[in-house]
């Protein structure tokens, strides 16, 4: 499943023809994809102006002039195409193809981007696990997707202060810690070993270790932070991670899997500096979990 590089990765490759562009019409080519779809969504999207197009966690929003929010989900295999002009792009970069087959391509936005030009979003979705439906804006957080949410790891809202707040007292391992999304929203299973690796925390870690006993973070906790933005960034300023069922908009691949240290590289060696160790795997909650048993404690 896209993590949150490569969500925003999508927005921002959607942004430039969805935002200020008025949707003349939208084909809904099925009831449902994850779950069915809201009452009227495409007469109620219809002759509406995209005002904004941004991101909560892994969901894209955009804010429509009637009120409502078109909330997205990628699910495990959507993505995006944008013709534009005759010109086709698709929004994420993914190491392996995205499915084109039209008999995967359940949305189809029809724009008006300017008074001259048009142009046609498509959502493709081969497993349909993503969905979309349609929350009126002063409904928006206190809907069942969005209530528990956590904070947004990107900003400077994630600091090891705030670190040390939300660890204070927990018994569970680092990594469950980081990936509970009602603590922060978004991070996944690949950024989460990544980022433990650039600070030498192990994602065995108890979580609460990171809080000194007088509330205060430790050295490690203001690393850890500035790692998860570091490496966030890293990867959406590569397009996102190359892997299997997700591509940017405009089709390119993403290359942030090339500068992975610790995830898929079981048995390889580790790419610190003057560390001599092998990247083990651990299996976490049932997910695989990679890192140095040598540098990382």
């Amino acid at each position: 499943m896209p993590e949150l590089p490569e969500v925003e990765t999508v927005k921002r490759g959607l942004a430039p023809t969805f935002e200020g562009a008025k949707i003349v019409s939208v084909d809904q080519n099925r009831p449902d994809l994850r779950f069915a779809f809201p009452d009227r969504f495409a007469s109620r999207l219809a002759g509406q102006r995209v005002a904004a197009l941004s991101r909560r966690s892994k969901y894209l929003l955009a804010d429509i002039d009637s009120g409502d929010v078109l909330v997205m989900h990628l699910g495990m295999s959507g993505s995006f195409r944008v013709e534009n002009d005759s010109v086709l792009h698709e929004p994420g970069d993914f190491a392996h193809e995205r499915n084109k087959d039209p008999k995967h391509d359940h949305v189809v936005f029809h724009l008006k981007t300017s008074e001259s030009a048009t142009a046609r979003i498509i959502y493709n979705d081969p497993r349909r696990f993503g969905f979309m439906t349609l929350i009126p804006r002063p409904q928006l957080d206190e809907h069942a997707y969005f209530k528990d949410l956590g904070m947004e790891p990107l900003g400077n809202d994630l600091s090891g202060e705030t670190l040390a707040r939300l660890f204070a007292g927990r018994k569970s391992p680092l990594k469950a810690a980081l990936l509970n999304q009602k603590l922060i929203a978004g991070l996944g299973n690949i950024y989460v070993c990544e980022a433990l690796w650039r600070s030498g925390l192990s994602p065995e870690r108890i979580a609460g270790t990171l809080t000194a006993t007088s509330g205060k973070p430790t050295k490690k906790a203001e690393e850890l932070a500035i790692h998860i933005r570091e490496t966030l960034h890293d990867a959406i300023r590569a397009g996102g991670s190359s892997l299997r069922d997700h591509t940017k908009a405009d089709g390119t691949l993403g290359y942030f899997q090339h500068s992975f240290a610790v995830y898929d590289r079981e048995g390889e060696a580790c790419r610190k500096k003057g560390c001599k160790g092998t990247i083990a795997r651990l299996v976490q909650s049932n997910r695989s979990t990679f890192h140095c048993p040598v540098c990382q404690s």
